[in-house]
């Protein structure tokens, strides 16, 4: 059994609440073995010489380093550029055949209702493209929640860099001290970490191959982590479903 980490106290009065959307919202099932094949072919392509990217990385990763590597390969800038539109186009194609099948996490909904009622100020930072963010958003009918949203399609740095999360944090007028980072993945661990923000995990079923164990997350710089999301309302003061209430921040 994982050990557990206690609800968070609040030194400090939260007032903005930044979510990833996949594996923590919603369940998009989105086909990540395909995706991961599509990068490494297209790096191929592009340049990067077989075997030297794994399909067990992470798209992020892979996408990183094949453009590091191309890079240092001396490849110009306009074929990076090319290999790296080419690429993000690839990835929309199937992240939009998984939009039919996306469905809401259990009790996202009755969670962004209440946070929303107390008052805190919901934001969404996704390395979805906009259009599948907007389109799962109003497809689970969370989309009322989310007035601030910086996708893999927003100008400027994404995530995990941690200036996107601070532009985000900027529109929505929330200073870092006072913000939250929620998500499933080491990579919003990192994210938030890195831009000196709180992060909340959230637990995908341990059956779940994309699943992060508490002890990952807590050596990564979670602040707390919860179970669902029901507990995670908890941490904000709110009470939803079975999920525990922790005292509200003040």
């Amino acid at each position: 059994m994982e050990a557990s980490i206690p609800p968070p106290s609040f030194t400090e009065p939260a007032l903005g609440i930044v979510f990833d959307l996949d594996g923590t919202l919603v369940d998009s099932q989105h086909d990540f073995p395909r995706l991961r094949k599509t990068v490494v072919h297209l790096a191929e392509k592009y340049g990067v010489a077989p075997g030297r990217l794994s399909i067990t990385e992470t798209v992020n990763r892979l996408l990183r380093d094949a453009t590091a590597i191309l890079a240092a390969q001396n490849v110009p800038e306009g074929q990076i550029f090319r290999f790296e539109k080419e690429v993000n186009e690839a990835i929309d194609t199937i992240e939009m055949e998984a939009l039919p099948r996306t469905k809401a996490a259990p009790n996202a909904g009755p969670v962004l209702k209440a946070l929303s009622e107390k008052g805190f100020r919901l934001g969404l930072l996704t390395r979805s493209s906009d259009h599948f963010a907007r389109s799962a958003l109003s497809k689970t009918e969370l989309a009322p929640y989310f007035p601030f949203l910086r996708s893999r399609s927003s100008p400027g740095p994404v995530k995990p860099s941690p200036e996107a999360l601070r532009l985000l944090l900027d529109t929505m007028g929330v200073p870092t001290d006072r913000a939250v980072l929620v998500g499933d993945q080491l990579l919003d661990c990192e994210c938030a970490v890195a831009a000196r923000v709180k992060f909340y995990g959230v637990l995908l079923p341990a059956k779940d191959p994309l699943h992060v164990d508490i002890d990952k997350f807590r050596a990564g710089g979670a602040t707390a982590v919860a179970r669902d999301l029901a507990e995670l309302a908890g941490f904000f003061g709110a009470k939803v479903g079975a999920g525990p209430s922790a005292p509200a921040p003040r």
